[in-house]
């Protein structure tokens, strides 16, 4: 079993993701209790050795307990009795193991009694085992989703193994190691994920950590291991919890005592009498106990930071020790007794056991009484204590006990540490002085140092000086010199060309988008003059009002020509009355020789292309000749007794009469309309409607009959029933619409149309609605507002993901045109870091990602034109504010926006709060914000189980009809409803909001629960449908319903005594196949074999061991690649396609793409090889080739007969020859015709055959899908990519090529592909409708908020009636926790990052004290709430900000002023990789890179210097630990390093020494905020808030020695001895007294390895840069390879940001701010390159593509030693960058010193490095395929 587990676990995937944003959000999850013990022992501030400090190890736990608790984590602690020793560090001394234990049980003892009343919802629970049958039952009803353990590895803090990544090997002392990889072992198996608690990172308001997943294709393997081994081994645990019988003496002493005495008084009591009831036990001790015990009660926790005293003799240091453990162990014993928890309970004793013992304090109590010094102690309230205490343990034991009585062996006080001055130098600031800030900042008082403001110039280092020299320098005044020459055009780099390029694909990718209505975007063409409608309804009708006034008023004169008028109106009306009935006659006469169901379709579909004057004429006659259609159908059902089945079309028949019933179509509803209607009503029984006749007396067009049924064509059921049952998606979904005229295709909702009012009114909205509830119209209302209202406002658009962005883009290209009266000037511009459309400064409509606006509104350029012209910001998907990478700059851009703002989002867990913060930002710009929450979605969702078959038999697609009016997946062969509230498993997650119900999901839960009412829990008649609902049902009447069933529902689930779970079994009914692993809540098989056939349709569907077709393929349950095409085979044969698959790994969404794929060749080779059908089909071809062929030659030798023929008398040549050849004509029209007719003329015999393809090939011309093939060959592409596409297959997720997603796009929306695997980033907004979405396989990141943006794609409001969500591949666990579970909180960072203020400065000085940069940062600061997700202290991040700008004045990137100076502007290009960009920084002014690069000749090798030290810096990952054995099979083997080398020794110790002047900074910021805002002692525990220690006793603590209580320390961390001296920034952070704000991650620090982070870091960079290669990277150094590409590009943007910073800093290039919008890594850049030279080549080429052998990325042969350049220059003629080749041929000009490219400059040396680093770098990533 261990080497299994061992085996599994070093093999095991992981992953690093934030807890609370990204994986469980709100859903309760575990923390294993000695998991977290062993965490927080193994801190090295503990002293439990010499000191056993109890109270400052309580506080530990409980400070990681509350950094879940303010992160709003939702978790239970279990603690099982099997792994009591699993705590104990595996460092720790034998003789202090004992101490552990007790902590153990103290710590539990403490939470269990103290946990509830400060945090009722948190719950702790102790077990015997982890596999004994109370927990799996726990399991099982807690809902828990996963489980926080440890996984044993130890902190490596010996720095040769850290540094050569070695871990110790499994040993004895890592026993602890092998039970908790048991213990993830068997959690895996289970089916939950584990999150390691010994590597969390509290980052902001995230949750770091690295998650294991089990691995379901090593389940059968894993299973039979467990099988071997059913009874783990466990430790003897009954001897854990002995009871004991309370002792007469102890009864006396409570009913004596009682409450007077604490917990802690009466254990203590207890444990001597025990110990000293053996001789053995030294009553000194005993007394300096008790007298320990009253110093806790007078001394404060501030008065308890003692020395260590150490004792000289050894043989009293043993006994001393010795007592320590007998102590220990009977206290242990006895607090784990139930009968001492009871008896303290019952005489209501005080739990104070959190303080039992203070080992340093009771070594000073043994050193002042060895002294003779106790006095103090003995006098007092002290003393008296002492007294009673005394007393009473006498009365127990009959032990007398004296303070008079001295040890029995001396005592010498031998300090191991220094005690700091009780006054603690202030360390004063540098002076700064600037307006804009200085107003904010008023309220902090520090103590400058003025002596630092006149530092000569000489004295500053030469890397300082020689960066003044260059930045200080003035540019040349030559006027041609001015302004930089325009980079020349050419074949590769052609900006018009790009552009209109790129505007030509975008027209085409707006041609896919369609409006509300489903019909093709038409642009309208906006003007400024022509100001549309913006008053609400009610204006509008006075508005009108007023001008029916008006006109009442004009002579009568008018009158008569307005009469003409009507009656010319009037004439053209009937004309085109008659003509559009005539052409509907004719269509009708079609119509007639079709089937009912085709009548019924073809007739719509003729409605639905008319143009909306002709279709309202029609309206009636086409729908009621529909019913016709219908009713007819119906009446074949009812012949055959098959009702049951064709209620569907009754379905129909009841929505046209609904809608021949709303007040658009009474307008024109005739008499016999009305009458024929209420005939068809009555004969199906269906509720009437009232059909007034407004249309008059005209007949219909058509002869009305009525099909003769018997016996009856009425429905079976009640009315009210049917309707719910079957017309639910059908039903009336308006919610108060009326007519508005600001829109004008659709009516508004309420909702809607008060979003119109507050964006009239200018103000700013906060919008959550469920996705096709009808959002997307408010951002082009609010476009259009700004394109009507001038040439210069400017609208932003802001998208999580460049796929949204380019399709929102599509959108208003396709739906706004305008004039401008300037060059220049455009709709809109899209600007990434990719590419730009248009241009971004001269668009009014600019739709853009999160980083890009944030430069351009902090960028100088743009703060006195830009910027101040943008009207409004849109800020879609505003949920991805909690994400855990890019979340700060959201909010960074919600702080700063200069303008009102719609945010937009379907999933906000917490909308009041984030509304409230929204609110309060926009109202300290002067800006009303108002929410509009809406919860309805416009289409149902119906969910499905799919289980797959055991067997499959495919041998194509079987031709299916249109499906009329079947809906949903009911009755489909392995497909399972499943009901929402059968999701309700754990009822302590009561019910969320946004769980909605079908009508359909209603009946039957009120059926379910009237079937199960009692006396106690009766069902109202009120809530009967009969009562509740009116006739005609709509869906407002539904949602009404629905609350009122959901009130009594959650009544039910918070009784225990109610019917609840007997509901929840019934509506569960067939979900549950209870199995060998029903532990995982697998969904039983529903089917043996399933066939598809599209040939023979009578192929038996049982098969068996005689007669075993060929083709027949054993399904893969756990297998997705396997499951995959039996689901879409039955999704084709239900019309439920086109449908998107969600798998959130891009490797697997590929895998089975291509396994889908290559099923799909094969069925077909094999049906080609046996079809006798497709042999004469290929004959059939090769004739009509053949008589095609003769054709042509007889038309070319008729052709050359005409040519010598000459010219005929009067006539021309073709005359001539038509007169020859009189037969020519008709034989040239009898062939065209036989052409055109002939199916031969479009077959294809290399194409995929219909009924092996998804595709439907009559929504895209081949030739285009040709074309759009060739593009995707040209830029090499995988083959089977294309293949894919052929058969209806795409792929989408952000590893992709842009061409590839944007054809995939277009080809789904157009119709042709009918399937799609792709990822989470699909979910995010963009507009795929479809009519299903499959969940395919489980995943870390399916989460609720995932689960309900992806499951939005199905049923897009005015696409489908209803969505379907099926789930492959995933546990009913996992399914019911998606269903049920709340969305996550949105929490925020803290904004005010050290790179957003230096920004800041750059914006205020650089644009000369603008307008807008005082607003900003005037609006930025005024915030009362600026964290959003944490508390209101303003002050606090006031001083926070005052210490940044002190960081910043250090590190000499700002000045006196507030200036920006020296690499600012370099450190700030780098904001995205804060803290790497100043520990950068902190290198380049240390001068390390110079001394690097400065050598003439450098040394082999350098650039492997280089490289370690920036893989070092950027994109740090951390290893994982790992074992011995793991390292010499792989590790050693691979090409790979792993783990990346130590920094060189000098880069070490600048940043050592950089991180040490941080921490002084910081320091001082605690020292000064507290001293002005913390006046009280700190005593109060984190969570709990218990009260710890007394009052104080300062006579008793200077007697004691104590040392001076620490002011920037915590208290409670100060008993283990520490002052307020830090070791390190981290140590500041987490020991950093309560009250005061410090987050470790927005401190500007870098933990420098191995000296202060205790992991080694992955060398995936430094290997990847010496090798080149993917596979190493994924099989030694863990990289997924799906995440390859990602990580090698981010580091590529670093090198392209550093190499253009340089180049701007060195004025190498004309610089501008704005020069970062364009920097991106080299896989960004060569897919844009790969499009500007595919252009020409496409253009010059022809047809044919390259060939391409190649069908998967190319990689470079792994090279351990790659070429190290001897000298800059060699190699320079290759590198084809334009940064390097063009900007680094020449300094520019700076005062007339011009250097060479060969200068001996230091920081241009910096530079060259830097562009030869970049440049091998990205040549082996392009190497690869980026």
């Amino acid at each position: 079993m261990s080497s299994t587990v061992l085996e599994w676990y070093e093999n095991v995937r992981t992953r690093v993701l934030d807890l609370v944003g990204d994986y469980v959000g709100k859903e309760p999850f575990l923390i294993e209790g000695d998991s977290l013990l062993l965490e927080c022992f193994e801190d090295q501030r503990l002293d439990f050795n010499a000191g056993f400090q109890l109270l400052h190890a309580v506080y530990i736990v409980e400070a990681q307990l509350e950094n879940l608790v303010k992160r709003r984590c939702n978790f239970s602690i279990v603690f099982f009795d099997a792994h009591a020793e699993l705590c104990i560090p595996s460092s720790a001394p034998k003789s202090a193991r004992p101490r552990y234990l007790l902590a153990r049980s103290i710590i539990y003892q403490h939470l269990e009694s103290r946990l509830h009343l400060s945090h009722p919802g948190l719950e702790i629970h102790r077990f015997p085992t982890y596999d004994c049958l109370a927990f799996r039952q726990y399991l099982e009803t807690a809902g828990i989703y996963m489980v926080m353990c440890h996984d044993g590895s130890k902190v490596l803090s010996d720095k040769y193994k850290a540094a050569n990544g070695i871990s110790e090997s499994m040993g004895a002392e890592n026993h602890s190691a092998l039970k908790f990889r048991e213990f993830i072992y068997w959690l895996t198996l289970l089916g939950f994920t584990v999150a390691l608690v010994n590597e969390v990172e509290w980052r902001d308001r995230k949750v770091i950590t690295r998650v294991v997943e089990g691995d379901r294709r090593q389940e059968q393997q894993i299973r039979q291991d467990m099988s071997n081994n059913a009874q783990l081994s466990h430790p003897d645990i009954s001897s854990i919890n002995p009871t004991m019988e309370p002792s007469k003496p102890l009864q006396d002493l409570l009913l004596h005592h009682g409450t007077k005495f604490s917990e802690r008084d009466y254990l203590t009591i207890f444990c001597l009498s025990k110990m000293l009831s053996s001789s053995s036990t030294d009553a000194s001790l005993a007394s300096a106990l008790l007298l320990q015990l009253s110093c806790l009660k007078h001394l404060s926790v501030g008065q308890r930071r003692m020395k260590v005293i150490r004792f000289s003799d050894k043989g009293y240091q043993i006994r001393f020790e010795e007592f320590l453990t007998d102590f220990s162990i009977t206290a242990r014993l006895v607090v784990n007794d139930t009968n001492w928890r009871e008896i303290m309970k019952e005489h209501d004793i005080l739990c104070d056991v959190d303080d039992l013992i203070d080992g340093r304090l009771l070594r000073s109590i043994l050193n002042v009484i060895e002294k003779g010094l106790a006095k103090p102690l003995q006098s007092g309230p002290i003393g008296q204590d002492f007294e009673m205490l005394s007393a009473a343990l006498r009365s127990m034991c009959k032990v007398n006990l004296s303070l008079q009585e001295r040890p029995a062996t001396l005592v010498t006080d031998v300090a191991d540490e220094v005690d700091q001055n009780h006054i603690r130098k202030s360390n004063n600031v540098l002076p700064f002085s600037n307006p804009t800030f200085a107003k904010h900042l008023t309220s902090i008082h520090i103590s400058i140092d003025e002596s630092t403001s006149s530092i000569s110039r000489d004295t500053r280092p030469v890397v300082s000086r020689e960066i003044s020299h260059w930045h200080n320098a003035k540019r040349s005044l030559d006027p041609k010199k001015s302004v930089a020459a325009p980079k020349p055009t050419s074949r590769r780099w052609n900006p018009l060309r790009s552009n209109q390029k790129y505007m030509a694909e975008m027209t085409a990718y707006s041609a896919s988008l369609t409006n509300s209505k489903g019909k093709v975007l038409t642009p309208e063409i906006i003007s400024v003059s022509a100001v549309k409608a913006t008053t609400g309804p009610s204006v509008a009708k006075k508005e009108q009002k007023g001008k029916t006034e008006s006109k009442s008023t004009k002579s009568t004169s008018t009158s008569k020509a307005d009469r003409i008028i009507a009656e010319n109106k009037a004439k053209k009306e009937k004309v085109d009355s008659s003509r559009t009935f005539a052409a509907w006659e004719t269509m009708r006469q079609q119509l007639d020789k079709l089937d009912s169901e085709h009548k019924y379709l073809e007739a719509g579909a003729y409605l639905n292309r008319l143009e909306s004057t002709k279709a309202d004429i029609l309206r009636v006659d086409v729908q009621m000749y529909r019913l016709q259609a219908l009713l007819y159908w119906w009446a074949s059902f009812c012949k055959d007794s098959r009702k049951d089945e064709g209620y569907s079309i009754v379905a129909l028949m009841w929505d046209i009469i609904r809608g021949l019933g709303t007040s658009a179509s009474r307008e024109s509803m005739t008499k016999e309309a009305a009458v024929r209607l209420d005939e068809v009503c009555s004969l199906l029984k269906l509720p009437q409607l009232d059909m007034a006749a407004h249309g008059g007396d005209r007949p219909l067009s058509f002869r009305f009959t009525i099909p003769i049924v018997k016996p009856t064509l009425s429905i079976d059921m009640p009315p009210k029933e049917f309707q719910l049952n079957h017309c639910g998606p059908y039903m009336d979904r308006n919610l108060d619409a009326r007519v508005d005229p600001r829109v004008t295709s659709f009516e508004p909702d309420g909702w809607q149309r008060k979003v119109l009012d507050e964006l009239d009114a200018n103000n700013s909205i906060f919008v959550v609605a469920p996705t096709s509830a009808g959002k997307t119209f408010i951002s082009f209302y609010a476009m259009e507002q700004v394109l009507r209202g001038s040439n210069e406002g400017i609208l932003v658009y802001v998208a999580p993901t460049k796929a949204l962005v380019n399709q929102i883009a599509a959108e208003i290209h396709g739906r706004f045109s305008k004039t401008y009266p300037h060059a220049g000037h455009s709709v809109w511009a899209i600007h990434t870091r990719d590419y730009r459309i248009n241009n971004p400064s001269g668009c009014q409509i600019l739709v853009t990602v999160p980083h890009i606006l944030q430069i351009m509104l902090l960028a100088p350029s743009n703060a006195r034109s830009w910027s101040p012209r943008v009207k409004r910001i849109i800020f879609d998907e505003i949920h991805s504010i909690g994400q855990a990478e890019d979340g700060v700059v959201w909010e960074q851009l919600l702080l700063l926006a200069p303008c009102q703002i719609i945010a937009l989002s379907a999933t906000v867990g917490n909308p009041e709060e984030f509304n409230e913060w929204l609110a309060s930002t926009q109202k300290s710009a002067g800006i009303e914000l108002t929410m509009i929450q809406h919860k309805h979605r416009y289409s149902d969702l119906r969910k499905s189980v799919f289980s797959p078959p055991k067997q499959q038999v495919f041998r194509g697609f079987k031709d299916i009809g249109p499906s009329t009016g079947l809906l949903g997946l009911d009755r489909t062969a392995n497909l399972k409803f499943f009901h929402p509230v059968a999701s309700l498993v754990n009822k302590t997650r009561g019910l969320p909001d946004d769980l909605t119900l079908e009508a359909r999901d209603c009946l039957s839960l009120w059926k379910c629960m009237v079937k199960h009412q009692t006396e106690k829990f009766p069902i109202p008649p009120a809530l009967n449908p009969d009562n509740a609902l009116p006739p005609f049902i709509k869906k407002v009447d539904v949602f009404v319903w629905e609350a009122a069933l959901k009130e009594i529902l959650v009544e039910w689930m918070g009784q225990s005594d109610s019917p609840f779970d007997d509901v929840l079994e019934d509506l569960s009914t067939g979900l549950y196949r209870l199995q060998s692993d029903h532990a995982r809540g697998i969904v039983g098989l529903l089917n043996e074999t399933y066939i598809s056939d599209a040939q023979a349709q009578g192929v038996s569907e049982e098969t068996n061991g005689t007669s075993t077709p060929e083709d027949l393929e054993v399904i893969d349950s756990n297998d997705l690649r396997s499951t995959t095409l039996p689901l879409l085979v039955q999704l084709h044969e239900r019309n439920a396609l086109p449908a998107i698959l969600f798998n959130y790994d891009r490797l697997l969404c590929e895998q089975i793409a291509e396994a889908v794929l290559v099923r799909l060749e094969t069925a077909e080779n094999r049906f080609k090889n046996t079809s006798l059908e497709w042999k004469t089909m290929i004959n059939g071809f090769e004739e009509w080739k053949k008589v095609e062929e003769a054709k042509k030659a007889r038309k070319g030798n008729k052709g050359v007969e005409k040519k010598k023929k000459k010219k005929g008398k009067g006539g021309s040549d073709d005359e001539a020859g038509d007169l020859d050849d009189p037969v020519s004509k008709s034989d040239s029209l009898r062939d065209s015709a036989s052409e055109e007719k002939h199916s031969f003329a479009s077959f294809d015999p290399n194409e995929p055959l219909r009924q092996f393809s998804f595709a439907d090939n009559k929504k895209y011309e081949r030739s285009s899908l040709k074309e759009d093939l060739r593009v995707l060959e040209w830029k090499g592409l995988p083959a089977w990519l294309g293949e894919a596409l052929k058969r209806g297959i795409g792929i989408h997720h952000a590893g992709m090529n842009r061409k590839y997603r944007q054809i995939v796009e277009v080809l789904f929306r157009k119709g042709y592909l009918r399937v799609v695997i792709a990822t989470g980033t699909l979910a995010l907004g963009i507009n795929m409708p479809c009519t299903t979405v499959v969940f395919s396989g489980d995943s870390v990141f399916l989460t609720a908020l995932n689960f309900r943006q992806a499951a939005g794609r199905a049923g897009r409001r005015g696409f489908d009636l209803l969505g379907n969500v099926v789930f492959q591949g995933i546990s009913m666990n996992k399914i019911c926790r998606l269903l049920s579970s709340r969305l996550p909180d949105l929490n925020g960072h803290f904004p005010i990052t050290t790179t957003l203020v230096l920004r800041l400065f750059a914006l205020l000085h650089d644009s000369d004290t603008s307008p807008y940069a005082v607003k900003a940062i005037n609006s930025l600061l005024s915030q009362p709430r600026l964290y959003l997700g944490g508390e209101s202290f303003k002050a606090q991040v006031l001083h926070h900000l005052r210490f940044s700008i002190e960081y910043l004045r250090k590190q000499a990137l700002l000045g006196l002023n507030g200036e920006p100076i020296n690499f600012a502007n370099c450190v700030s290009h780098l904001y995205y990789t804060e803290n790497s960009s100043f520990a950068f920084h902190a290198l380049l002014r240390g001068g390390y890179f110079h001394d690097l690069c400065t050598n003439r000749n450098p040394p082999a090798g350098l650039m492997r210097t280089l490289m370690i030290v920036m893989a070092h810096l950027f994109g740090r990952r951390p290893c994982r630990n790992v074992q011995q054995e793991y390292i010499d099979m792989v590790v050693k083997r691979s090409p790979s390093v792993v783990f990346l080398p130590p920094m060189p020794e000098k880069a070490a110790g600048i940043l050592s020494n950089h991180n040490k002047e941080t921490l002084c900074t910081f320091s001082t910021y605690v020292e000064t905020y507290a001293a002005q805002h913390l006046n009280d002692e700190e005593k109060h525990l984190p969570l709990t808030q218990t009260n710890a220690g007394g009052e104080g006793n300062q006579e008793a603590a200077a007697a004691l020695g104590a040392s001076y209580p620490t002011r920037l320390r915590s208290a409670f961390v100060a008993l283990s001895g520490h002052g307020d001296d830090f070791e390190s920034i981290s140590d500041l952070c987490n020991t950093v007294r309560s009250g005061v704000f410090l987050e470790e991650a927005v401190v500007p620090h870098l933990e420098v390895y191995p000296e202060e982070t205790k992991s080694p870091l992955n060398a995936y960079l430094y290997d990847f840069y010496s090798h080149g290669s993917l596979e190493p990277l994924e099989v030694a150094n863990g990289i997924r390879k799906s995440d390859v590409w990602f990580l090698l590009n981010d580091f590529s943007m670093v090198l392209a940001t550093i190499v253009t910073s340089f180049a701007n800093f060195l004025h190498l290039k004309e610089a501008q701010d704005l020069d970062m919008t364009t920097v991106a890594g080299s896989g960004d850049v060569a897919e844009i390159d790969a499009d500007e030279k595919l252009t020409d080549e496409l253009d010059a080429a022809g047809p044919t593509p390259p060939v391409n052998n190649n069908n998967k990325l190319k990689q470079t042969a792994p090279s351990s030693k790659p070429k190290v350049e001897e000298s800059w220059d060699d190699g320079d003629d290759d590198d084809d960058d334009d940064e390097a080749s063009s900007d680094s041929a020449k300094v520019g000009d700076r005062g007339g010193a011009s250097l060479a490219l060969d200068d001996e400059g230091g920081l241009l040396q910096v530079y060259k490095a830097f562009v030869k680093l970049r440049a091998e770098f990205d040549e082996k990533f392009i190497a690869i395929g980026a």
